[in-house]
């Protein structure tokens, strides 16, 4: 495998983890398409193209866009514009199954090769090279692409076909969206009670209640306006929707993820869509919105 790596979505956690391939010593080419995007990327010392068709001979192509509408519009230009034969891709954005599978199909056809393998643990293990990689694909497809994922983070081998990573991502993106409102609920629960919810996050989060999304989302609650945007409300917004449609799609009622939706949808209609989803809690301050 080439040491080439094309890194397509250089966003809040693509950079990073662009950044850790490159760290590896992988020579790293960036696509981004928005200018401020690509001057990041260049503050951070990786060079960055507007377009696929303009990063050269593409080896192996990572994927780490925000959308299956993004996904598609990368897969049009890559069919477009680039010699995509032999090249390994490695799709990274959390869009589903359905949608892996149609894109994974449509390169596939022109002589590519996909793995599929959304991530989980967020910005700052994205920086350290500590992702969750939830993997799935042909085994030696996987393997010739493992170095490039063991440079982002901890590999999970879910399955041979491609969607099995995206449907344990939807499972997890469940569980994420369900502990973040609960973490939400109960802290504003707290303050209504009069508590000090600073206090009660310490001594809730040391016992039985305790939880991840509890202790890294907990404390951005308390801070407001001020959290550091590390996970957009919209992520979630998207994400619960992939969780309600794969929901639907197998036959199964998620009564506790459709509450959890609902308090996203909520933030999101407050204006709150590209603040920290730890901003979930607002919609629980305003008494009318109870």
């Amino acid at each position: 495998m080439s040491s080439k790596t094309v890194f397509i979505g250089l966003g809040a956690i693509g950079l990073p983890m662009a950044r850790s391939i490159a760290r590896a010593g992988f020579d790293v080419v960036g696509v981004e398409a928005s200018p401020e995007g690509r001057e990041r990327a260049a503050a951070a010392g990786l060079r960055a193209v507007a377009s696929i068709a303009d990063a050269g001979v593409v080896d192996v192509a990572v994927v780490m866009v925000a959308t299956a509408e993004q996904l598609a519009a990368v897969v049009d230009a890559a069919l477009a514009g680039a010699e995509i034969t032999g090249s390994h891709w490695i799709v990274m954005s959390t869009v589903g199954p359905d949608a892996v599978r149609a894109q994974a199909e449509r390169l596939a056809g022109a002589g590519a090769r996909v793995v599929d393998a959304p991530v989980s643990g967020g910005v700052a293990r994205a920086a350290t090279g500590e992702l969750f990689l939830f993997v799935a694909g042909e085994s030696e497809h996987i393997a010739a692409v493992a170095p490039v994922l063991d440079a982002m983070g901890a590999v999970r081998v879910v399955g041979a076909a491609i969607g099995d990573g995206q449907a344990v991502k939807v499972v997890n993106q469940h569980l994420c969206a369900v502990h973040i409102v609960a973490a939400a609920e109960a802290l504003a629960l707290a303050e209504r009670l009069g508590l000090d919810p600073a206090f009660v996050l310490d001594v809730v989060g040391g016992g039985a209640a305790a939880s991840f999304m509890l202790a890294d989302r907990g404390p951005r609650m308390l801070q407001g306006e001020d959290a550091p945007v590390l996970s957009q409300i919209g992520i979630f917004v998207k994400d619960t929707g992939l969780v309600a449609d794969a929901a639907d799609a197998a036959g199964i009622s998620l009564p506790v993820l459709a509450a959890a939706r609902e308090r996203f949808l909520r933030a999101d209609a407050a204006g709150l869509r590209g603040r920290d989803d730890s901003s979930v809690i607002e919609t629980y301050r305003e008494r009318s919105g109870s």
